[in-house]
């Protein structure tokens, strides 16, 4: 499932490449994936300019100019191409919005959405989100005080997007690993050393993430050199069985409450 750093990565090329654009069509191969019927979707969005691609945790948001916002979570599977007719994928697009000749393919939102709200209704539904860890306000401070109010496992905390919005299966596991601690420890057993560390590999994991444009695997268009750099600098991540980077112990894949997760045993305590 796309994490921050991916989310963040579409929102900066998106900002480049659709921001001030009128969309001029839109097609809805999946009602269930909009939460209006297509013909008011379709009344409400085009003829409309997109005036800000913005990022809340893991949805972005297009804000257009009268006032609307299309809410996108991708969820597991779902990703976005912005291409033409002759370059499109061979894969089904749910929902399609046209920008002239250019086109945003809406791909594997089987589970994921983009759904039409207004900012009152944007501002109700992402009430619930956490801090953004990146966040210039959030600081080891506030991350310390977060903390000391869980008593269960470190990467069921990290995951929880009413906690902290953006980091998923990925990130935790590897934010644990570049701050040598194991991603199953009891966070009441954690140090105030091990915290400040782990709030330091969480900005320094993210950055690097969102620098090398995260993990997803398929460009956003044709030429974008960006989109995915960062897969192959994960260090853990369904890495099970490889040999650690860091001191040549088979990393562990395992299950921590349904989810994946990998670490070294060896050199994460």
């Amino acid at each position: 499932m796309p994490e921050l750093p991916e989310m963040e990565t579409y929102r900066r090329l998106l900002q480049q490449q659709i921001n001030g654009l009128t969309i001029t069509d839109t097609h809805v191969q999946r009602e269930k994936t909009i939460n209006t019927p297509p013909e008011r979707f379709a009344q409400i969005v085009v003829g409309n300019k997109i005036t800000l691609v913005d990022r809340r945790g893991k949805h972005i948001l297009f804000h257009l100019e009268n006032n609307y916002v299309l809410l996108l979570h991708l969820m597991l599977g779902g990703f976005l191409y912005l291409g033409t007719t002759e370059d499109r994928l061979e894969r089904t697009a749910q929902v399609t919005l046209s920008f002239g000749s250019r086109i945003l393919y809406f791909h594997g939102l089987r589970l994921g959405y983009l759904h039409l709200l207004t900012t009152a209704q944007i501002d109700e539904r992402l009430s619930e989100l956490g801090p953004e860890p990146l966040a210039p306000t959030f600081t080891l401070s506030h991350f310390s005080s977060l903390l000391s109010g869980k008593r269960g496992i470190l990467k069921t905390a990290l995951v929880d997007q009413h906690w902290l919005a953006g980091i998923g299966n990925c990130y935790s596991d590897e934010i644990c690993f570049h701050a040598g601690i194991l991603p199953t420890r009891r966070i009441p057993d954690l140090t105030s050393e091990e915290i400040a560390q782990l709030f330091r590999s969480m900005q320094a994991v993210l950055k690097e993430a969102i620098q090398f444009g995260g993990y997803m695997d398929t460009p956003l268009y044709r030429g974008d050199g960006l989109t995915g750099g960062f897969d192959e600098r994960c260090r853990v991540y369904d890495r099970g069985g490889e040999p650690c980077p860091r001191c040549k112990h088979a990393i562990v894949g395992d299950k921590l409450s349904s989810r994946k997760v990998f670490y070294c045993s060896h050199c994460q305590n």
